[in-house]
This record gives structure tokens, sequence and C-alpha cells, in this order.
């Protein structure tokens, strides 16, 4: 089973990004033929400075690499570095209405947001289809807001092979139900766009003051707390297992125990369970050279699939 992801370089990672789509690779890259790119092109709908791109397209390989990712169990590569996507791209726009774009909600939402409204911004979904069939993607897992995308290029690729046969694998999305939504430190979902994330690859400095303004109630210091809705122990519960879990609740339940305390306790978890994702990139940090390496092994062995499919497709719609 061939499963797809693409991950934008957006800078500094934080905790909803791991337990949110990070962690979910890691399992996949395990059980199934498991396709991961950087997705640099994508990257240009909203970051025009070419030496930040860079800057943070080589960081992402590192967090990524860092966080568990390993290219010995799936493939891992830039975008950039298989230029049949772009040739894809542009064959499939003949095949996408203007109108299935039109109703593209991802589109209206980032123009809303005050991202310029331009053509790649535009046909982005096509882009992201030719990603997704290019490599002949079974699985594409995706949050909520992205599912739509997923269905565009369905629509797109069944069009494609009314008219010319079934040269294209249709996709089927994936939404992992057991991914709660990952609060951040005022309680909406975790999002650089809101403010309120803690970084994975903070000092301790910075964690200690991240997880400090974790928004809470004014429950006094020895009375009992409640655990259900305390946006504390919705993140301390990401790194404990059920018995860890079961001894957090009786410590709220038993009062004596202020929230300060329990935001030392969370800035410890996660301070820890991230040390060994810290040590390997202090290594990629200073062996850059490898992480490039890496990715063109991964580039290599995604072209060559890439260029089997591109030219199945072209001649079927006779580009010679």
């Amino acid at each position: 089973m061939r499963v797809l992801t693409g991950l934008q370089p957006s800078g500094a990672l934080h905790v909803g990004n791991y337990f949110g789509s990070i962690r979910q690779m890691k399992r996949l890259q395990e059980s199934s033929d498991l396709f991961i790119f950087i997705a640099n092109y994508h990257a240009l709908t909203s970051l025009k400075d070419g030496e930040a791109l860079k800057e943070n397209t080589l960081d992402a390989a590192i967090n990524f690499l860092s966080l568990g990712i390993d290219p010995n169990k799936s493939t891992f590569w830039l975008q950039s570095d298989v230029k049949e996507v772009l040739e894809l791209y542009w064959i499939l726009s003949s095949f996408t209405p203007m109108g299935l774009l039109e109703r593209a909600h991802s589109y209206k939402d980032k123009v809303a947001k005050g991202i310029g409204a331009n053509h790649a911004l535009f046909s982005y979904p096509v882009l992201m289809a030719a990603d997704i069939l290019l490599y002949d993607s079974q699985i594409v897992p995706v949050g909520k807001d992205q599912i739509q995308h997923v269905e565009i290029t369905r629509d797109i690729a069944i069009k494609f092979n009314n008219e010319f046969g079934d040269i294209l694998t249709i996709p089927e999305f994936k939404v992992d139900d057991e991914v709660a939504t990952v609060p951040g430190i005022d309680g909406a979902k975790m999002s650089k766009s809101y403010g309120n994330t803690i970084d994975i690859f903070c000092t301790q400095k910075e964690l200690k003051k991240r997880t400090g303004k974790i928004v809470t109630d004014s429950t006094p210091l020895e009375e009992p707390k409640e655990y259900e809705n305390c946006n504390v122990f919705a993140l301390a519960k990401l790194f404990l297992d059920e018995n860890g879990q079961e001894e957090l609740k009786h410590r709220y339940r038993s009062g004596g125990e202020g929230y300060g305390h329990f935001k030392m306790y969370l800035k410890e978890l996660i301070w820890d369970y991230f040390e060994p994702a810290r040590t390997k990139r202090e290594y990629y940090l200073s062996h850059k050279d490898d992480v490039r390496d890496i990715l063109n092994v991964g580039a290599k062995k995604a072209r060559e699939i890439a260029i089997k499919k591109i030219e199945i497709i072209k001649e079927k719609v006779g580009i010679l």
C-alpha cells in the first residue's frame, strides 16, 4: 500500500505538528510504502524570500529526520528535485475545470487571511494532484481541512481516465480520527497563525516560559482541580501512557499542588521526550552534506517512478 504525504517547510515545528502528523508518519513507515516529500514548490505561495525558503527547506529536512523519519524505511525527498511533477501539473491543468478550483475553500480562506491572491495559490490543488498521481499513491493522510484537495485530485484523475483509460490511480484520503486537536497555550488549536505554539526545538528557558503561559483557571493551590478541561493536562497526556495519565489525574484530584507545579511537570515531560531528537538534530546540523545526500537518494528513488509514469501520460496526451 503506497502512502504519500507532503510537508511544507514552514519554519519551527511545534508539539501540535508532531502529534498531529509526524508521529503518524513514523507509524506508517513501519507498515506501508511511505513516500514523504518537502513541498518547497507549494511554499512559494506564501514565502517570497528566497534565502529564507532555502534555509527553511534544509531545516525542515533536518527536523523530520531528527524526529524519526527514517530514509531506510520511507522515500524522503525534496519536491523540487523531481521536475516531472511540474510537467504533470501542466498536463492536469488541461483537465481541471475552472469551477472545480473556484469551489476550493482553502484558496478563499487564505486570501481572507491576507495572503496575496495569485495563480499559484489558486492552482495549488492541481499541483497537489500532480504530487499524488505521479507516484500512483493509494492513500493520502490528511487533516479534515485537506479532504477537499484529495477529492479534487480524484475528480481530475477520473476526468483524465475517462479520456485515456485507467492510467492514473484514484487515491483515497485517510483521516486519523484518533488524532485529537492539540491545544495551544491559550486553549485554541495549536497553530503558528495563532501565536500559541510550544516549539519542539526551543531552549529550556523558552520552554519554561511557554509552558508557564498556558491558560488555566484560578482554583486555589490547596483545592482539588478539574483535569478534564485543563489545557496543561490535555498536553501532558500526549506524553504519558495510561498509568502515567492515571497518576496525573490523582494528583489533580488530591489538591495541594498549584497549576505552576503541573506546568513545570509538563515542561519536564516535553524536554525529556524530545531529548533523543535534539541529539540527532545536533548531529545533522553539523553534517548538512549527509542530509543533502539522504534527500538525493530519496529523489532518485522517487524520480525512477516519476519518469516511467510521466512517459506513459505524455504518450497518451500526445507530447513527443
